[in-house]
């Protein structure tokens, strides 16, 4: 059989500047050096488009597409076919027809999926080996959000969560191994599943790492913009579009940081990351917060701060911002939920709570023992640099490539 690769992914891996974008570019990346691969993904905007001529120069053959449908088709389309919104709004005939084509040369050894949005381009008749890396438990989040949002929205995400919990199950029973970005998002994904689906899904974790040659505070000069804030800096990175992330700073603004300055009244908190939505642009009026947006490199700006504070309640897989900031050598304050599967300690690599007086307490104790920071900072760089590093995190990927697809299923 041989062992060309195809990799299909919902996004294109190009620039690695989001949580899911940073996976799938240094898994593309590794998958190339092991084999020719043929890339099927789909791109936001005209800014991903852009980055083709990276895609291009990587592949052996690829297929981007601009990803127009609108999100209220997709829901009308999701309904009368009975299927999850987020599959059927990458629901695509070209991508499908470069799928068949690439399959049809009979050079594809294996298919690596990456999230389960793409799983439906996946023929059942494929004989060789399917790798579904679902990254974390999507069906978990909208069952979250389902139970927190009342009304239509309330509906819509409890149906999506359970349509997506299907999907993942019958994705699991196809695929050869499911690959998951922590034990704790593995356990989550085993206990969503009947003993039937369990017994036919052979569930593995394939963590995340961070560049730490390319996160590293020697390399950079601190964001002059950032540093003329009053201080202590605190920020949050990330997409500001998502969910999550909008709660989160929402939470700072609201109810951790008066309580921070009520004993530090020249604290700040700075929020970095595209797309923030008007909800969070909004936040900009309150006092001590900084809405700065999309930015070119995020170095300068962790450089420029003096803690990060990343208050997540719904947290899925391991989160590239914490990771980013360690790297930096920020101290990080943070809730239980975004350290899920970093092997890291609490109070010494990172400071954790989850009330917001416990997680303001946090922040005002490290803003006045600055040397304590400092140290808390340089151990959580030396921590990643030495057990979370991508060439660490990616080489069990090398021997499930080697593995023969489905003996164990035969067997069975």
């Amino acid at each position: 059989m041989s062992a060309e690769i195809l990799f299909l992914a919902h996004r294109i891996p190009f620039p690695p500047n989001r949580g899911d974008k940073i996976r799938s570019h240094h898994i593309l990346r590794r998958l190339a050096r092991i084999a020719p691969v043929h890339v099927g993904c789909f791109a936001d905007d005209d800014a991903d488009l852009a980055e083709e001529v990276e895609l291009a120069s990587l592949c052996r053959s690829y297929r981007l597409m601009r990803r127009t449908k609108p999100l209220v088709l997709a829901g009308l389309q999701a309904v009368w076919a009975g299927c999850p919104i987020s599959v059927t709004a990458f629901d695509d005939g070209s991508m499908a027809a470069y799928v068949r084509e690439v399959l049809a040369a009979g050079r594809i050894g294996t298919i690596y999926v990456f999230s389960s949005q793409m799983g439906q381009y996946v023929p059942d008749d494929f004989a060789g080996r399917v790798i579904m890396d679902f990254v974390d438990v999507d069906s978990a989040k909208f069952d979250a959000y389902g139970v927190r949002q009342r009304g239509p929205m309330g509906w819509i995400n409890a149906r999506e969560g359970r349509l997506l919990r299907a999907e993942e199950a019958r994705l699991a029973a196809r695929a050869d191994v499911s690959l998951l970005i922590s034990h704790m998002e593995a356990e989550l994904f085993r206990s969503r599943l009947t003993p039937a689906e369990l017994a036919r899904a052979r569930v593995k974790v394939l963590g995340n790492g961070i560049d730490s040659d390319f996160f590293d505070p020697a390399l950079v000069s601190a964001e002059a913009q950032m540093q003329e804030q009053s201080g202590p800096r605190l920020i949050f990175t990330g997409q500001m579009d998502y969910p999550p992330n909008i709660a989160a700073v929402e939470r700072v603004a609201k109810h951790i940081l008066p309580l921070v300055r009520d004993k530090v009244p020249g604290a700040s908190f700075h929020i970095v990351g595209r797309n923030p939505s008007d909800a969070v642009t909004a936040l900009g009026a309150a006092a001590g917060v900084h809405v700065w947006g999309r930015v070119e490199d995020i170095r300068p700006w962790l450089k420029a701060s003096d803690m990060a504070l990343v208050p997540l309640d719904i947290a899925r897989g391991v989160q590239n911002k914490v990771l980013e900031a360690m790297a930096m050598e920020l101290p990080v304050v943070l809730t239980g939920a975004a350290a899920t599967g970093i092997n890291a300690l609490a109070n010494h690599h990172f400071a954790v709570a989850d009330s917001d007086a416990g997680l303001a307490a946090l922040v005002v104790e490290l803003a006045g023992n600055p040397q304590g920071a400092k140290i808390m900072g340089q151990d959580a760089r030396r921590l990643v640099v030495k057990k979370q590093s991508w060439q660490s995190a990616l080489d069990p990927l090398v021997a499930m490539m080697g593995e023969d697809p489905r003996p164990w299923r035969d067997a069975a």
